[in-house]
């Protein structure tokens, strides 16, 4: 078995790589080791570019999250055409990569814990109309990053502002 990090892993750069490394110690040829590896190239790409533009720390865990989801939707797309095209093999395995990369995205808010951000949100910002909701949801997604699903939030907030 891998070494366990004793040390809370915050972002998800940091939490991609410990997994890394547990994933090449368990099994280096392995999906989830595959799959990892995909994204450390991809984030060390996204760093070179913040590197070019004057961002001498690289990109932030708003912009590893944003390429994850990136990635999670090439995969929805490709498991689809693999479906489509009787490639249920290799539709399997998109399906696998994406369960990895979503398992560090953050989960979406959802039941009393969505409904207690809206209420926060909405005393907050002293919100008593429907004409209040786009500011209401602007600051959701501020408040909670890559955690609002706009579908629920939206039904939440109305229900929040009648």
């Amino acid at each position: 078995m891998g070494q366990t990090d004793v040390s809370p892993a915050t972002t998800i750069r940091d939490r991609v790589l410990v997994a890394l490394q547990t994933a090449e110690s368990d099994d280096a040829e392995g999906i989830r080791a595959r799959t990892l590896r995909l994204v450390k190239c991809a984030m060390r790409d996204r760093d070179v570019t913040a590197r070019g533009q004057g961002n001498c720390a690289g990109c932030e865990d708003t912009e590893v999250r944003k390429l994850l989801e990136v990635m999670v939707a090439q995969r929805e797309v490709s498991a689809r055409e693999y479906d489509e095209s009787g490639r249920i093999a290799d539709a399997e395995r998109e399906r696998e990569e994406m369960e990895i990369l979503q398992s560090f995205l953050p989960q979406p808010l959802a039941g009393d814990a969505l409904e207690t951000a809206v209420d926060n949100v909405v005393s907050d910002l002293e919100a008593t109309k429907l004409k209040d909701m786009g500011r209401c949801m602007a600051e959701l997604q501020n408040r909670y990053p890559g955690r609002i699903e706009t579908g629920p939030a939206g039904k939440a907030v109305r229900r929040a502002l009648r």
